[in-house]
């Protein structure tokens, strides 16, 4: 099977496609979309409950993102910027339609580029859906914090942006969501946290299809 070329867009920084985006290059707004989309995904899931609405905060946060390309200084990183559009747009759609934590989800584990047999597979879906279930039952701060810090790996500086928290509060709540979760039941279910509500890629293909048209006619 050929290699596929290169991606020349993957040497850019997220700066560096912002600049050109703006200079008219929008097409390549799709390129940070599909850089962001599984943080975005995540971090909506860390707040809300609704698969449906999850997807509406990552495309209404691509969209408000877009508008306001100009007013993006550069004072923090672009994907904190960015995710903290999302944290707010969510949060604004949990304070209008507050939902009960404990509502059952359905759970797209994607198949995993391995050896293992079926039921192997199964297994691991099952420990990652108890994982998943475990987070969900955070406090909703909780939750967003550990999703970030844990989930996504960001520095307690950078989640403290995202959330709009202080450090301090941060590093609070990351202890308190880990002693709930009791982490040993990552080692004893073989799931793990980088697996944690995971995007599957037929979402991403649908929120890149639900905002290039509103950002590029004709596309």
């Amino acid at each position: 099977m050929p290699t596929p070329p290169p991606d020349p867009t993957a040497a850019l920084t997220d700066e560096d496609i912002v600049d050109r985006v703006r200079a008219g290059h929008t097409a390549l707004f799709e390129v940070l979309m599909r850089r962001y989309n599984q943080r975005l995904y995540r971090i909506a899931r860390a707040i809300l409950h609704s698969d449906a609405e999850v997807e509406d905060v990552m495309q209404e946060t691509y969209l408000r993102a877009f508008a306001h390309l100009d007013q993006f200084a550069g004072r923090a990183r672009f994907a904190t910027w960015l995710t903290r559009i999302a944290v707010n747009e969510a949060a604004a759609r949990a304070r209008r339609a507050p939902i009960p934590v404990g509502i059952p989800l359905v759970y797209e584990i994607e198949p995993q580029p391995s050896e293992e047999t079926p039921e192997q597979g199964a297994v691991r879906g099952e420990a990652q859906a108890l994982l998943d279930r475990a987070i969900e039952a955070l406090s909703p701060d909780d939750r967003a914090v550990f999703v970030l810090r844990e989930v996504e790996e960001l520095s307690t500086t950078e989640t403290a942006e995202a959330l709009g928290m202080n450090e301090a509060v941060v590093r609070m709540r990351l202890f308190r969501a880990r002693t709930r979760l009791r982490l040993n039941l990552h080692r004893r279910t073989g799931a793990t946290t980088s697996g944690a509500f995971r995007l599957h890629l037929s979402i991403c293909d649908r929120v890149v299809r639900g905002v290039l048209p509103r950002l590029l006619p004709g596309a």
